[in-house]
C-alpha cells in the first residue's frame, strides 16, 4: 500500500497549488501558443507548408504516447522526483526550441518537450488532489479546471502578442523563468511519498503507444493527404483500429495497470470523460475556427484576432468559480446541464454569423462561448473524481489528460475536414446560381464592352463567391458542434449524484 503523506498546512497547500498550477499553465499554453507563430518559424527554419506542421505533430504524438505511462513512472521514480524532472526537462527543451536554427533541431526539441510535458498535467492534478481534503476537492478541481481550460484559449492571444512584440522564439523562451520557479517550488514544497513499485506492462504500452501515434498521425496529416484517398491514411487507420482493439482485450483479460479496469467500471468516471472530450473539443476548436475566420474573412491581423478571442477566456474565468459556488447549493448535474445549455446556445448564436458582423458582436459572442464549457467542466470533474479511490488519482488524472488532448485533436481534425469539404460544395452551389440571367453584368454583350476589365470582374466575382462559401462552411461547423452538444446532454440522467463533504444540495435532479 501507498505510504500517504499527511495533509499540508493551509499556507503550504496554497503554495503547492500555486507551484503546480504554474507548471501546468506553462505546459497547456504550449499546446496552442506555437500555432500563430508557425508562418514565422517556416521562414526562419527554411521549411515548407507541410514540413513545418511537424513542429505541432511531433509534440502532440509524444504527449499522447507518454501520458498513459505516468502512473508507472511515478511509482518507479517517486512523484516529487518525476514532477521535478518533467518541469526541468520541459524548461530546457523550451530553451532548445527557441534556439533552434533548423527544422530537424526544432522537431527533436519538440519531441523532448512533448515527452516531458505529457507528465506535468496528470502529476500536478494528482498532487493537488492528494494535498486537499475531500471537502476541499470542489475548490481544488475548480482551480485546476480554470488553468487547463484557459491555457489553450489564451495560447493564441499570448503567442500573437509575443510574436508581434518580439519574435517567434519568445513563444518558447517565455517558459524558462516560470519553469525555473516551478522546479524550485516542486523541490521545496512537495513531500516525498513512498509508492509500491509495479511491473511495467510493456506489451500493453506498445499497443497503446502504436495506436495513439497512428491516430494522431491520421488526424494531423489527414487533410494534407486527402484523407482516405491516401494509402498512408488507410494504413494508419488500420494500425490504429487493430492496436486499440488488441489493447482493449488486453486490458480486460490481463488487467493492465496502464488503464485500471476499476476506472472503466466506474459509471460516473466514464460519462464524465465523455463530457471532457466534448468540452475540451469545444474549448480548442473554438479558437481553431475563430482565428483563421477572423483573419481570412474579417481582415484582422494576428494580434487583433487574438484579442477578439480573449473574452472566451474571461467568460470561462468567471463561470468556473460561479460553478464551484453553485455545486454547494444545487445538484452538480444541474450545473453541468446549465453549462451544456449555454454551450449549445453559444454555437447557435455563431450559426447566425455573416461577413458583416461587427467587432462588438464578436466580443459578446466569444464571451458567451467561454461561459458554457467553463460552467460545465468543473462539476464534470467532480463527478469523475468523487468516487475514485485515492490510489488511482494519478491514473485517473493521466487518462483525463489523454482524453483532453485527444478531444482537442479529434475536434480540430473533424472541423478542418468538414470545412475543406463544405467550401468546395458551397462554392459549386453558389457559382451554379451565378448566371447571365440572374446577373446581367455577365451577359456577353456587356462583358465584351468592358474590354480588358472583363477578366478582372470575373476574378472579383469568384473572390466574393469564395468568401461566402467559406463563411457558410464555418457556419456548418458551428451547427455540427451545436448538435454534438445536444447529443451528449441525455447522459446527465445516468450520472450518480456524488457526495461532497460539507455540501448540501437544495435542488436535486432525480
Amino acid at each position: 500500500m501507498e505510504s500517504a503523506a499527511p495533509l499540508p498546512s493551509p499556507i503550504r497547500r496554497w503554495l503547492i497549488i500555486g507551484t503546480v498550477m504554474m507548471a501546468t499553465l506553462v505546459q497547456v499554453l504550449d499546446m496552442t501558443i506555437a500555432n500563430v507563430a508557425l508562418p514565422h518559424m517556416q521562414a526562419a527554419l527554411g521549411a515548407n507548408v507541410e514540413s513545418i506542421n511537424w513542429v505541432l505533430t511531433s509534440y502532440i504524438i509524444m504527449a499522447a504516447i507518454l501520458t498513459p505511462a505516468t502512473g508507472w513512472l511515478e511509482a518507479r521514480l517517486g512523484r516529487r522526483n518525476l514532477l521535478m524532472a518533467a518541469v526541468i526537462g520541459f524548461t530546457l527543451s523550451s530553451a532548445l526550441c527557441g534556439s533552434a536554427n533548423s527544422l530537424p533541431v526544432m522537431v527533436a526539441a519538440r519531441i523532448l518537450q512533448g515527452s516531458f510535458g505529457a507528465l506535468i498535467s496528470p502529476l500536478s492534478q494528482a498532487v493537488m488532489l492528494d494535498s486537499s481534503s475531500r471537502a476541499q476537492r470542489a475548490q481544488t478541481l475548480t482551480i485546476f479546471s480554470m488553468g487547463i481550460t484557459l491555457g489553450p484559449i489564451m495560447g493564441p492571444v499570448v503567442g500573437g502578442l509575443l510574436t508581434a512584440s518580439f519574435n517567434w522564439r519568445w513563444v518558447f523562451f517565455i517558459n524558462i523563468p516560470m519553469g525555473v520557479v516551478a522546479a524550485i517550488g516542486v523541490f521545496l514544497l512537495i513531500p516525498k511519498v513512498d509508492l509500491p513499485r509495479r511491473k511495467f506492462d510493456l506489451f500493453g504500452f506498445s499497443l497503446l503507444a502504436t495506436g495513439l501515434a497512428s491516430f494522431q498521425l491520421l488526424l494531423d496529416r489527414g487533410s494534407q493527404q486527402g484523407w482516405f484517398e491516401s494509402t498512408e491514411i488507410i494504413i494508419e487507420a488500420g494500425v490504429m483500429i487493430a492496436t486499440f482493439w488488441m489493447f482493449a482485450i488486453h486490458v480486460m483479460v490481463n488487467k493492465s495497470n496502464l488503464l485500471p479496469i476499476a476506472l472503466l467500471k466506474n459509471r460516473n468516471f466514464v460519462i464524465s470523460m465523455t463530457y471532457v472530450l466534448l468540452l475540451t473539443g469545444s474549448a480548442v476548436a473554438g479558437p481553431a475556427l475563430m482565428a483563421p475566420m477572423l483573419q481570412t474573412l474579417m481582415g484582422y491581423d494576428t494580434v487583433t484576432a487574438g484579442l477578439t478571442m480573449a473574452p472566451r477566456g474571461l467568460g470561462g474565468f468567471i463561470a468556473m468559480p460561479l460553478a464551484a459556488i453553485m455545486v454547494r447549493y444545487f445538484d452538480p448535474r444541474l450545473v453541468v446541464g446549465i453549462g451544456l445549455g449555454i454551450t449549445f446556445w453559444s454555437f447557435w448564436l455563431f450559426t447566425g454569423y455573416n461577413i458583416q458582423v461587427g467587432h462588438g458582436e464578436w466580443l459578446i459572442y466569444a464571451f458567451i462561448q467561454g461561459i458554457g464549457p467553463g460552467m460545465a467542466y468543473m462539476p464534470a470533474s467532480i463527478f469523475a473524481f468523487a468516487t475514485i479511490p485515492a490510489y488511482l488519482n494519478t491514473e485517473a488524472a493521466a487518462f483525463s489528460t489523454l482524453l483532453r488532448n485527444l478531444g482537442g485533436s479529434v475536434t480540430v481534425a473533424v472541423m478542418g475536414a468538414m470545412l475543406a469539404h463544405n467550401v468546395q460544395v458551397n462554392h459549386a452551389e453558389l457559382a451554379g446560381n451565378i448566371t447571365p440571367a440572374k446577373v446581367p453584368l455577365l451577359q456577353p454583350g456587356i462583358m465584351n464592352s468592358l474590354g480588358s476589365y472583363g477578366p478582372a470582374v470575373f476574378r472579383m466575382l469568384d473572390g466574393e463567391i469564395n468568401r461566402q462559401a467559406l463563411m457558410i462552411a464555418y457556419i456548418d461547423d458551428f451547427w455540427l458542434m451545436m448538435w454534438a452538444t445536444a447529443l451528449v446532454f441525455p447522459l446527465l440522467f445516468f450520472l450518480r449524484r456524488p457526495r461532497i463533504e460539507g455540501v448540501e444540495h437544495t435542488v436535486v435532479m432525480e
